[in-house]
């Protein structure tokens, strides 16, 4: 009977029992064997595994104060490097930032400058700003603006004398296009030749000092000329020392040329105290500035208001004589320097 032992029924294991009993074999089996590759790949690969396994981050939103501060930051960082190059002590300045802040400061100062340019002028002597910004900086620009200033002073000197007596500028002393460039042209050349190194062969401070001798013999022959006319109890023609009235054409009186030699010297400091020149550059840029404005006198003797020089304006002697000024300082540089 122990021989021909038989499992009960209730206990005998099914054909369906043995095939689950296999596949959970087979199931267990086979995770090990894939287990143990899929880990050794992940050994050796840490970092790719990592990268394939890790959580993504999440990603943080910035808030409306910290988007606020970021422009805020790169606004300020804009202007404070925009400020360093327009104010920059020496070379020159991009045209565009040259051109917005001239026709900030000019709308700005419209109301006090429409009283000393016309519209035409002022939107001329915008250009001329923007001009001399470029090339020379605030320091070159200060100084044409000095020369407006002093000039429009010395211009409205007993005003009203002069102008009962016929002799005052025209438009009430307001200045136009034709008599900014008159005035400028030759300090807008020298401003642009100096940026050059040895433009046509003349070394770049040289340039700057004709740049000063130009404006110098303008408001040299604007000193002249005006307190000529309002102080002067002498006046005689340059070339035949002809006593003349007040406000002819090459008349010189002794209150008007001492006048020049203050206004030329008065910018020639000033272009010394801001580094446009050297100290030794004030008395060439002075001297040069009052033998221009003599020379002038002579042309406006010789030719001025005679047949066949019309086109002998003021504005086109003016330019002569601030063009001899420079011209003169050059030379001066040469001699001396």
């Amino acid at each position: 009977n122990k021989l021909n032992y038989t499992f009960p029924s209730k206990l005998r294991p099914t054909r369906c029992t043995i095939k689950m009993r296999w596949r959970i074999l087979f199931s267990i089996a086979l995770g090990h064997l894939i287990h143990n590759p899929v880990s050794g790949f992940i050994n050796k690969l840490p970092s790719q595994a990592s990268l394939l396994l890790a959580p993504e981050p999440i990603k943080k939103v910035p808030t409306f104060s910290t988007i606020c501060s970021a422009q805020h930051g790169t606004a300020n960082g804009v202007l404070t490097s925009m400020a360093s190059t327009l104010f920059r002590s020496s070379g020159p300045v991009p045209l565009f930032q040259s051109f917005g802040l001239n026709a900030f400061l000019f709308t700005t100062l419209s109301p006090k400058l429409l009283t000393m340019l016309t519209p035409a002028g002022f939107l001329h002597s915008c250009a001329l700003g923007t001009f001399l910004w470029n090339a020379l900086g605030y320091k070159g620009w200060s100084l044409c603006v000095l020369y407006l200033f002093l000039g429009q002073l010395v211009t409205k000197i007993r005003f009203a004398e002069k102008e009962k007596a016929g002799i005052s500028e025209k438009r009430g002393g307001r200045r136009g296009p034709e008599n900014v460039w008159g005035s400028a042209l030759t300090a807008v050349i020298c401003a642009k030749a100096s940026v050059k190194q040895n433009f046509l062969g003349v070394p770049s401070r040289f340039y700057l000092l004709a740049y000063v001798a130009s404006l110098s013999t303008k408001l040299a022959d604007t000193f002249a000329s005006e307190i000529g006319k309002g102080y002067g109890k002498t006046t005689f023609l340059i070339t035949t020392f002809e006593r003349v009235k007040p406000g002819t054409e090459g008349a010189v009186s002794a209150e008007g040329t001492a006048a020049s030699v203050v206004g030329g010297l008065l910018l020639a400091m000033y272009g010394y105290g801001i580094g446009l020149i050297t100290l030794r550059g004030v008395p060439i840029a002075t001297i040069a500035s009052f033998l221009a404005t003599n020379v002038e006198s002579l042309i406006g003797a010789t030719l001025q208001e005679k047949d066949g020089w019309e086109f002998m304006t003021n504005e086109v002697v003016n330019f002569i004589n601030t063009l001899i000024g420079a011209a003169l300082a050059i030379a001066g540089g040469y001699l001396f320097l």
